[in-house]
């Protein structure tokens, strides 16, 4: 099944939540616990590979394959047909849709990926956690703009033993949600830096930097 460009950058590229320092209410002590061990275990998380299986408001799917290495490097090869790829480099998340022949690219602070491919993971700043949740098999966290000037949220799901990230869930001003879902995700070393390069693959204007 194909993926809609809406629920790509819902996912992955678009729904800003990064915000100038904002305090919060101070969460409850057991909240807090695992809001600590989340951002741990983030941060330690610095390689890791797996399979991902997305899934838009209207119940759309489509899989792929992950690779992220951090601090902010992460790479999304959606399987055929879809024919998107979504990679970050540290500074700038770029998406290519081969079949659309379109490249865009934004901000990695303006993603909801930056949420855990920073160098320093910080949910005490530029968010506010309006949620901890616990399951059966571990917990979640949701977090909304600091300074509610973008609508929206997102929400980290993690398992416990062992404490793994498990996915994350963007819902829109709609509250129409793109969730996806991590497989298999592993610690991993020495991924090539060349799968954390996309340039702009279409045809430079001959004109272009002539005076």
């Amino acid at each position: 099944m194909t993926l809609t460009r809406r629920s790509l950058t819902l996912a992955l590229a678009a729904a800003p939540l990064a915000a100038p320092a904002f305090a919060q209410a101070a969460l409850p002590a057991a909240d807090q616990a695992l809001v600590d061990r989340a951002v741990a275990y983030l941060e330690g998380l610095s390689e890791a590979k797996g399979r991902f299986v997305q899934t838009d408001g209207r119940g759309r799917v489509t899989t792929g394959q992950l690779f992220m290495k951090r601090p902010g490097k992460a790479r999304f090869a959606y399987d055929p047909p879809s024919g998107l790829l979504v990679v970050s480099d540290g500074g700038v998340v770029s998406v290519q849709d081969k079949r659309l022949k379109t490249f865009d690219q934004y901000p990695l602070g303006a993603t909801p990926l930056s949420l855990f491919l920073a160098r320093t993971i910080r949910l005490d700043r530029g968010v506010t956690i309006t949620r901890v949740a616990r399951m059966a098999d571990g917990f979640s966290i949701t977090a909304r703009d600091g300074k509610k000037e973008t609508a929206g949220a997102i929400t980290l799901s993690f398992t416990e033993a062992p404490l793994a990230l498990a996915g994350w869930t963007v819902t829109d001003a709609q509250n129409r949600p793109t969730r996806v879902q991590l497989q298999g995700l592993e610690r991993t070393a020495g991924l090539d830096r060349s799968l954390f390069v996309l340039k702009d693959p279409r045809p430079k204007n001959p004109g272009r930097g002539k005076v």
